[in-house]
């Protein structure tokens, strides 16, 4: 049964199509006709009228009574999440926003990815949308200027890493021109004409990355800016990536314990697959075991997918209620060679359904099934698929806000790795080999739990020697996890410039399990852990301050 639209659902229903307009890339994102020709603007005027339309949206919504739990739940979630916006703005982060992983210098790229490509149509779309890459950059530049002009550009290591990322894109076979040379539609080959157009486009989307990249160059010698950002900001950070606020200094306390638990289940686990064995030892057992490999990165697509599909085939009806339209996932090989796994949701009609990308860094080849099982889980089902894709699904209960647009990293992330611990208890991580693998991905995020608030926070490291650098750091993830060099690196240069995003998997888990744990204990012997996953799933993103209250009450 259809619920019928309050004031507040009216007014977080217009916020989301208010947001469309003025984000294309977001529009793109969830589905939403209209700006497929068009690119974000990230000038400081932009960024100053969506603080403007935040005040004016938190006026009328605290004016509004909620009419129901549902209300009572948007209303609540919406106001943390704005106050955030506002709190990040008025502390200059938004002027020194520049990463080597989630940044508009990754975001202007990005939007291609997930850019309709069936028609001529969504073609000549596409023409224009190149033709506004370098225009859109420069926008993003002069707020960076802003947080220069202010000695608070980002730091140096994170101008060094995109300037890098900006020459892959501008070499003769970079993304825009292998992009545009690619371009085909469902019926087949382009007209002559449109392809001229696309490599002309393609030539300006390059040019503007270029133009950007001279930019960085010269923003290098500017950089006065430590990698660690503080206390004050982290915690303003922390709240929005959590959607709750935590302790910070308990919090880098839990990690370090948390850390030394994983560390001995999964000693335990290790000597199951080797006895006597270390860590280290059964993992160069499970590295030299063939079966176990997967070489090239069409043989690592095909085995996620397999994986994946296995996954939801085996949970539905069983453990969990998945819709016929959840149940497509798309697993993908990202066209970027960055590093990064991550997930896209499906359009708001589920024409363009869910996607799992892996994006391979250079030069690496070869995978161990055993280490990545648990991610396939984490991206699909149960984790950021299920999660994402249920709260899109269920119109005729949530508005457009709570299923589309309300996204906060320490519930969704958090839910992905609760959901990998869960598929364990659900008896999917029965060989030895893969659990080592699930504790691998839970001993990094209990790591950089430490490393993330340690860094930012300027804390002694762990030998009492000094504060965390990145050199410490980086020695210290290399001790942690089991990967290739150049991925560690890669995280950690993550962490350092998107500070509080790492640790929200790990405390939002946290979070989570205690949700959970409040909620069984309150029903007693009518608990059923299906039931609550469902209730959980079917309030759609929430910061997870919110989700406590709301799961308190159900």
């Amino acid at each position: 049964m259809k619920r019928a639209e309050t004031q507040i659902d009216q007014l977080a229903n217009q916020w989301v199509k208010d947001q469309a307009a003025s984000y294309p890339s977001f529009a793109t994102s969830i589905g939403y006709p209209g700006g497929e020709g068009d690119m974000d603007d990230y000038s400081p005027e932009a960024l100053a009228k969506e603080q403007s339309d935040i005040k004016a949206l938190i006026s009328k919504l605290e004016a509004l009574s909620p009419v129901d739990e549902v209300d009572l739940v948007t209303k609540e979630a919406m106001l943390f999440s704005l106050n955030g916006e506002i709190e990040t703005y008025d502390s200059g982060l938004a002027f020194r926003s520049l990463n080597n992983i989630a940044s508009p210098a990754q975001g202007v790229r990005d939007v291609f990815d997930l850019s309709p490509t069936a028609t001529v149509q969504d073609w000549e779309n596409l023409v224009l949308r190149m033709s506004k890459v370098g225009e859109s950059l420069r926008g993003y530049a002069r707020s960076l200027e802003e947080g220069a002009k202010r000695n608070d550009a980002p730091a140096l290591r994170q101008i060094s890493e995109v300037i890098a990322q900006v020459e892959q894109i501008t070499t003769a076979d970079g993304f825009f021109h292998t992009f545009a040379n690619s371009a085909k539609s469902e019926s087949g080959e382009l007209p002559e004409s449109l392809k001229k157009e696309l490599a002309k486009a393609a030539e300006s989307a390059t040019a503007g990355y270029a133009e950007f990249g001279e930019y960085l160059k010269g923003l290098l010698p500017r950089s006065t800016s430590p990698d660690a950002i503080g206390r004050e900001r982290y915690q303003i950070l922390s709240r929005r990536f959590l959607g709750a606020t935590v302790d910070l200094d308990e919090t880098y306390e839990w990690g370090k314990e948390e850390l030394a638990r994983v560390v001995a289940e999964q000693t335990a686990v290790a000597n199951e697959i080797l006895p006597g064995a270390t860590v280290a030892e059964a993992v160069k057992h499970l590295e030299n075991d063939p079966s176990t490999k997967l070489h090239g990165t069409e043989a690592l697509q095909k085995w996620m997918q397999k994986l994946s599909d296995e996954a939801i085939e085996k949970l539905s009806g069983s453990h969990f209620e998945i819709a016929d339209p959840i149940k497509k996932l798309e697993c993908m090989i990202a066209p970027t060679q960055h590093g990064g796994i991550y997930y896209t949701g499906p359009s708001d009609d589920f024409s363009r359904p869910g996607r799992m990308w892996w994006s391979v860094p250079v030069g690496v080849e070869e995978f161990d099934t055993w280490r990545e099982t648990t991610t396939v889980y984490h991206e699909g089902v149960p984790g950021h698929h299920l999660q994402v894709a249920q709260a899109t699904y269920i119109r005729d209960t949530l508005n457009a806000w709570r299923r589309l647009s309300s996204w906060t990293s320490g519930h969704g992330e958090g839910w992905a790795l609760y959901a990998e611990r869960l598929m364990q208890d659900l008896g999917f991580l029965s060989n030895p080999a893969d659990r080592l693998g699930m504790l691998d991905g839970q001993r990094m995020r209990a790591a950089r739990v430490v490393l993330d608030i340690g860094v930012h926070l300027g804390k002694q490291n762990l030998e009492g020697t000094g504060v965390w650098d990145f050199d410490y750091a980086l020695n210290f993830m290399k001790s942690n996890v089991n990967m290739s060099p150049e991925f560690v690196r890669f995280e950690v240069t993550r962490y350092f410039g998107w500070p509080a995003q790492a640790p929200s998997y790990k405390v939002g888990q946290r979070i989570w399990e205690q949700i959970r744990d409040d909620y069984a204990a309150r029903k007693g012997a009518n608990f059923d852990i299906k039931e609550f996953h469902k209730t959980a799933l079917n309030l759609g993103g929430l910061g997870l301050d919110t989700l406590r209250s709301a799961m308190a009450r159900a």
